[in-house]
């Protein structure tokens, strides 16, 4: 049994002797057979077990004067302390939390409880507590107060239970905290937990840039000190914020209690909150999962823990926090973890890969719990055979865990095309290829070499692709995702716009996170609905439709990776978007050199082709986009499948007009000599 289990037992039993002379007094002669009889045998044993001899006056005061010898304070001690019941007047309202607890300390005490209470419930009764703790008539107005309006009550220790008179009304102890008392760290299931313990291989030395600088300095100052305040650790990414907030606390010599709670918590679902922080002498570091609402018209934004008596860590993205009016409130930003603090992440998590570590940092520029994460995937892997880890094992690690977080909105593909599948002018493809490099040796230029030292957004690579649909556009992409051996996350725009007030924001920054946490590139398809101009503010719809498009802009500055926005149209793309783009490369309709290339790249060397088949005529007849040639190459081998012949001229003519009717297109005509 734990040291604080015993101190629990110790007291209770020391209630029970007080609550058998109570008994004794209020029912004199209750001896013989019944539940009373029983029930007073119970507590007297119950005493007998922890008196060890002694008489009940040897056992004055509360449990806070008998303080355990083990080592940290007591959960009834932190709670005390927290809560300023430090005075000989507040033993009674310490006894009261511990007669509360007794229906979950022991079967036998709920059964007493249940004789005794007016309805027959195995509670602590108001009455009961009353002539055990408030004797006196001038007490009674305490206990009221205390069970109403008092500290216990208004952070969720205490809870007045039912209905009637308030002498028959019943005591409850907040749900799970008599667990807590005994020393287990267990939590109700409607509170959800986010802790990230520190992982060994992966010390918190690498965010020793972030708490060193003057704004995580004050915050943990301030939760040394215990300061009753708000700290909003603000950025994009929410996980990021939740375990930099548990950081942060931890950097302070305190314990972090991390939890997420929905939108529009109701007040008992905070109290319980409260109550848990409180036992644990934890500082609660709180993450609201937002919901899809109507935004309030009154525009009042909501409160979280009102009441907490000490500092709050709250992680959210700026503008979405819920307030605490009465105190302070202090902003600590979370940037980025730099080149040199990811170089040393990597090398502690992955000492096999230190040489590798400037190429990791580049590529890879996660939070310290996924490396540690993919640490212990590679370790498993090895442990079971395998060869010494290498960078693209660690790709493969990280891509298939952002495989298991990918949002609605986005769509994982795994790359197959090559730069030998574009069919693209030399220029173009030199491009897309300078991205690419640009991506994997920022490290170099702007860390090793020190180019825009300080400057904000110029890590990753934006590109903007425009032109007709169906000239490569999609493909490129692709085929850029396959150069850096990572996936193309495709963004379902559908999906990602929301009539609700914040939604869209929302669902933004967990597209991002979901690009970043894999290093996959992103590409955002007819990309005007979310890229296009802003408009002039005639409503509120056009006001927030700004407003997410802001964010937009801010959050494509601060993506690392590689971003591309592809639209039909160049000039639907706002100005303020164009001039944060690297590159801007058009697709133009390809030319009858470049059709004829894509009919030849679209039939692969094992199908069977006629000799007829001429893929120059082809191209100079049919002047149209690379997809149309794909769509007419695939429906054409069907047909001629179908026919039991090699793909002939006749096949992809006939394939090739039906893509004209599909597109509403004049159809040129037939080649020379051929009928259908």
């Amino acid at each position: 049994m734990s040291s604080a289990a015993v101190r629990m037992t110790r007291e209770t039993g020391i209630l029970a002797g007080r609550l058998a002379a109570l008994l004794e007094t209020i029912l004199p002669g209750s001896g013989g057979a019944g539940p009373l009889a029983a029930g007073q045998a119970f507590l007297e044993s119950s005493f007998a077990a922890v008196a060890q001899g002694q008489d009940l006056a040897q056992f004055p005061g509360s449990a806070l004067s008998r303080p355990a010898a083990a080592a940290g304070p007591h959960p009834i001690d932190r709670l005390a302390l927290a809560l300023g019941l430090h005075t000989p007047a507040d033993d009674r309202v310490v006894d009261l939390i511990l007669l509360a607890g007794l229906p979950e300390q022991h079967e036998g005490y709920a059964s007493v409880l249940r004789a005794l209470h007016p309805r027959g419930e195995p509670w602590l009764p108001v009455g009961l507590a009353a002539q055990l703790l408030f004797p006196a008539d001038a007490q009674r107005l305490d206990l009221r107060a205390a069970l109403e309006t008092g500290p216990l009550v208004r952070h969720g220790v205490l809870r007045l239970l039912g209905e009637g008179p308030f002498g028959e009304r019943s005591i409850g102890l907040g749900e799970g905290l008599w667990s807590c008392l005994l020393g287990l760290d267990t939590t109700p299931a409607r509170l959800e937990r986010f802790d990230v313990r520190p992982d060994p291989g992966v010390p918190l030395a690498c965010l020793a840039e972030w708490l060193a600088q003057p704004p995580t300095q004050r915050a943990a100052a301030t939760l040394a000190a215990r300061t009753p305040c708000t700290l909003m650790v603000c950025g994009d990414a929410d996980e990021t914020l939740h375990w930099r907030g548990c950081a942060l606390v931890r950097s302070a010599g305190r314990e972090p209690f991390g939890l997420l709670l929905p939108a529009g918590a109701d007040a008992d679902l905070q109290r319980l909150a409260q109550a848990h922080a409180l036992v644990r002498g934890a500082v609660p570091v709180v993450r609201v999962l937002e919901s899809v609402r109507e935004p309030d018209p009154a525009g009042a934004p909501p409160t979280l823990l009102p009441d907490f008596p000490d500092t709050l860590v709250l992680c959210a993205r700026p503008g979405s926090a819920p307030s605490r009016p009465d105190l302070p409130l202090i902003a600590v930003p979370v940037p980025a973890l730099s080149a040199a603090a990811r170089r040393s992440m990597w090398q502690a998590a992955l000492p096999a890969l230190s040489a590798d570590a400037a190429e990791l940092a580049a590529r890879f520029p996660v939070e310290p719990p996924v490396a540690a994460q993919v640490a212990r995937d590679l370790k498993a892997l090895q442990d079971a055979g395998a060869a010494a880890p290498t960078p693209d094992d660690l790709a493969s690690s990280l891509r298939a865990r952002a495989g298991l977080n990918l949002s609605s909105a986005v769509k994982l593909l795994r790359p197959t095309a090559t730069w030998s599948d574009l069919v693209l002018p030399a220029d173009r493809r030199e491009q897309l290829r300078e991205a690419v490099d640009r991506l994997r040796l920022q490290s170099r230029v702007l860390d090793d070499w020190g180019f825009l030292p300080g400057r904000a957004g110029v890590r990753g690579v934006r590109l903007l692709f425009s032109g007709p649909p169906g000239t490569g556009k999609t493909l490129s992409a692709e085929a850029m995702a396959s150069a850096l051996s990572t996936d193309l996350l495709v963004v379902d725009l559908s999906r990602v716009m929301s009539k609700w007030i914040g939604e869209t924001e929302k669902n933004l920054a967990a597209v991002f996170d979901s690009a970043e946490r894999a290093q996959a590139v992103l590409f955002f398809d007819e990309a005007d609905a979310l890229f296009g101009r802003r408009t002039e503010v005639s409503d509120a719809h056009d006001r927030y439709a700004n407003l997410e498009t802001a964010y937009l802009l801010q959050r494509l500055e601060r993506f690392d990776g590689l971003a591309v926005l592809a639209t039909n149209l160049r000039q639907n793309i706002d100005a303020a978007f164009s001039r944060r783009l690297e590159f801007a490369i058009e697709f133009e309709e390809p030319d009858r050199e470049s059709r004829e290339a894509i009919w030849r790249a679209h039939i692969p060397a094992a199908a069977p082709l006629a000799a007829e088949v001429n893929f120059y005529e082809l191209a100079a007849l049919y002047p149209v986009v690379g997809g149309l040639i794909r769509n007419a190459a695939v429906a054409a081998a069907f047909l001629a499948a179908a026919d039991g012949t090699p793909i002939g001229r006749e096949h992809l003519v006939r394939a090739m007009r039906r893509e004209y009717d599909k597109a509403g297109r004049a159809f040129p005509g037939l080649p020379l000599g051929l009928t259908l």
